[in-house]
């Protein structure tokens, strides 16, 4: 069947593309138009302007180019958060070819696993992790991977790979390349955090990223004005969070990104006094440590105008130390995953203190339902199955034909996530399908005892998980980390469980732990706890 299509075949598929595009690789070269000289990288020292930015991407792209990458390659980026990790970003994007940030606490093998499934042709290292990449190299022996690029000190070669210095590839040419770059051509592949026994690549595409940026612009309120946003980045770049849903959004409004290799409380006071941030996103742990940090008192921080956490739920009380130490800002949380390029739930302002336990609703550009185990749809504050409808998803999983059968069953994608919508849209968590606890012949949150526990004042962190039980099924069992110089006792936190939750949902047991293992984003692992 036939359309009301305009006949183009008068012009240059080059200049169709180039004029109606949806390609990330074009965001840098109309912020220098509109932005110019303004900040838009800060790495310590090195600032970068938005159209210092464009050219040094412009001029890294051809070089690439003139080594024979083209549309629909994938290159692999092991790199901090530093301006050459935005550089090479947008240099890729603006020749089609798929960036691949690697977790920086992969070991050899996983670094291996990555390298082999993903096809890349070339890795973008620096120097401190060229022990890990060489022996991930060797042990990936049937790998594409042909060169590495090295950001740092010139080395010949990387795992018995031809390495070049990272400096050396760019063009003397700062103007945009010419590339034909489709919509739904792939701008990046994140590999899952594997709590399978294999991480899954995702790959999404440039205009489910662009409107990811435009719908977390408009919830986060970033906006372009003589007044530029400010946010520093503390989450690692490899992350969707930090990638996508804060330094993207951020560029795109003419703002500043302020890359920090780490978070270090005392530093991040500093810089939200020197940089006059407006908009910063933590871990609930950094929070704590941040509004504990003492040297917060002797910084001016009433610029800042949003604190936004996620991750993992943050306790009512910090929720209001947050609130009461920054009384400018709004506290919001904002969740999704990297399937669904986030944010996909972001709090609204006007819920602070009324619905600080929900996820909040949908983003404008995200449709979210509730559905039970045989695909049928619930009604308000009936609990199921999370599912999304969105531009912002994932095209589908890498070389994973069962994956994305099964993730969209019902003709939604399926997150794994538990929980229900209330008469307001309001989306609220109850757990991860795979963590809901099995205790006899009831079905439990881990989320709920999680966060009676981190109420209690002297536990620092907490995971909860069913451990396999005779008489139980699975007991409920929680593995804490207790606040330095804490005098509760795992069975002290027992019996003050059982004050607060159903007898079926108090733990069984209290196990007290130094640390939890943690993703390089402080998730806790909880597949991991399940075999400590």
């Amino acid at each position: 069947m036939s359309g009301m299509r305009p006949d183009l075949s008068g012009v240059d598929p080059l200049t169709v593309n180039l004029t109606h595009r949806v390609c990330i690789g074009d965001q840098p070269t109309r912020s220098a138009h509109l932005y110019g000289d303004r900040p838009a990288v800060v790495d310590g020292d090195i600032t970068v302007s938005h159209r210092e930015l464009e050219a040094r991407a412009n001029a890294l792209a051809r070089g690439l180019a003139q080594r024979g990458y083209e549309r629909g390659d994938a290159v692999a980026m092991q790199l901090q958060n530093r301006w050459e990790f935005v550089v090479t970003f947008f240099a890729l994007a603006k020749l089609g070819v798929v960036a691949m940030p690697l977790n920086l606490m992969l070991s050899p093998g996983d670094v291996a696993y990555q390298l082999e499934d993903s096809g890349v042709r070339a890795v973008v290292t620096e120097s401190a992790f060229a022990s890990v990449l060489g022996i991930a190299l060797v042990e990936a022996d049937g790998a594409a991977v042909r060169e590495v690029f090295v950001v740092g000190e010139a080395v010949d070669e990387i795992g018995g790979v031809p390495a070049v210095a990272w400096s050396s590839v760019f063009s003397d040419d700062v103007s945009p390349p010419a590339a034909i770059v489709e919509d739904r051509d792939i701008v990046h592949c994140l590999y899952t955090s594997g709590t399978t026994s294999r991480p899954k690549g995702v790959v999404t595409s440039h205009v489910a990223v662009h409107i990811s940026n435009l719908s977390s612009a408009l919830g986060l309120g970033l906006r372009p004005d003589t007044d530029a946003v400010v946010q520093p980045i503390v989450l690692p770049l490899f992350h969707v969070t930090a990638l996508d849903a804060l330094l993207l959004p951020t560029l795109l409004v003419g703002g500043t990104a302020v890359l920090l290799r780490g978070f270090d409380p005392a530093a991040l006071a500093d810089t939200l006094d020197r940089h006059r941030v407006t908009h910063l996103t933590l871990l609930p742990m950094m929070w704590a440590a941040l509004i504990a940090q003492p040297a917060l008192t002797d910084h001016n921080t009433a610029s800042l105008i949003t604190c936004l956490y996620a991750m993992a739920p943050m306790p009512a009380d910090l929720v209001q130390a947050v609130r009461d130490r920054f009384a400018n800002a709004a506290v919001i949380l904002g969740s999704g995953q990297t399937e669904t390029t986030p944010a996909s739930e972001l709090q609204w302002a006007g819920h602070q203190g009324v619905k600080d336990g929900s996820w909040g609703p949908a983003t404008v550009s995200t449709d979210i339902a509730i559905l039970d185990g045989e695909g049928n749809l619930l009604p308000p504050n009936e609990i199921g199955e999370i599912v999304y409808r969105s531009p912002q998803l994932m095209e589908g999983y890498w070389n994973n034909a069962a994956a994305n059968t099964e993730a969209f069953a019902h003709g939604w994608f399926h997150g794994g996530d538990i929980g229900y919508l209330d008469e307001e849209g309001v989306v609220w968590f109850t757990d991860r399908a795979k963590d809901i606890i099995k205790s006899g012949g009831e079905n439990v949150s881990s989320v709920e005892v999680e966060r009676v526990l981190l109420g209690h004042p002297e536990v620092a962190e907490v995971a909860v998980v069913g451990r396999p039980d005779e008489h139980w099924g699975e007991a409920v069992t929680a593995v804490v980390v207790l606040s330095p110089e804490a005098g509760v006792t795992g069975d002290g936190l027992r019996e003050w469980s059982r004050e607060r939750l159903a007898g079926f949902k108090a733990p069984k047991q209290v196990i007290v732990v130094d640390a939890l293992p943690k993703t390089a984003t402080g998730k806790i692992q909880k597949h991991v706890v399940r075999t400590m």
